[in-house]
């Protein structure tokens, strides 16, 4: 059954629309506070990715973050540049390059989960653990049917 249709839909009503909407109050949320460190939230995600092992090249934040592969670069040359990140070359693959962190770009990332939480739990006030739960469940089962 089909649960949206065109002669009904409004774009304030879509999900996806909600749910950019979402990101970018996040993101916002995020920005405003890592910006003092010298980090937007993008590059704070990019971060986190690589230190909770979601993967380690470029190909890999550019699919999962749904970002063009130029932008992906041009957050890791920053990242780069600030002494956050480094490429290294793959043993397995020497076309490769995989992105490691810092001892300064570690210190940064253990900061970063706080921040995740105070920005989730501000847009989540007023949810009880069981709707967070189902919450997340639903957006998983989207996840599922977009694979």
């Amino acid at each position: 059954m089909a649960l949206y249709r065109a002669e009904t839909y409004r774009v304030e009503d879509s999900v996806g629309f909600m749910i950019t909407r979402l990101r970018a109050a996040i993101f916002a949320t995020v920005d405003r506070e890592v910006a003092p460190w010298g980090v937007s939230a993008a590059q704070a995600a990019i971060l986190i990715y690589i230190a909770h092992g979601r993967g380690n090249r470029a190909a890999d934040i550019a699919r999962d973050y749904s970002y063009d592969t130029g932008s992906v670069t041009r957050m890791i040359d920053r990242l780069v540049k600030k002494g956050l990140l480094r490429r290294v070359r793959d043993a397995e693959d020497r076309r490769a390059m995989r992105l490691e962190l810092t001892a300064k770009g570690q210190k940064l990332t253990g900061r970063l989960p706080a921040v995740a939480a105070r920005a989730l739990n501000g847009l989540l006030r007023g949810f009880s653990q069981a709707e967070l739960d189902q919450l997340k469940g639903l957006l998983g089962r989207m996840l599922a049917n977009a694979e």
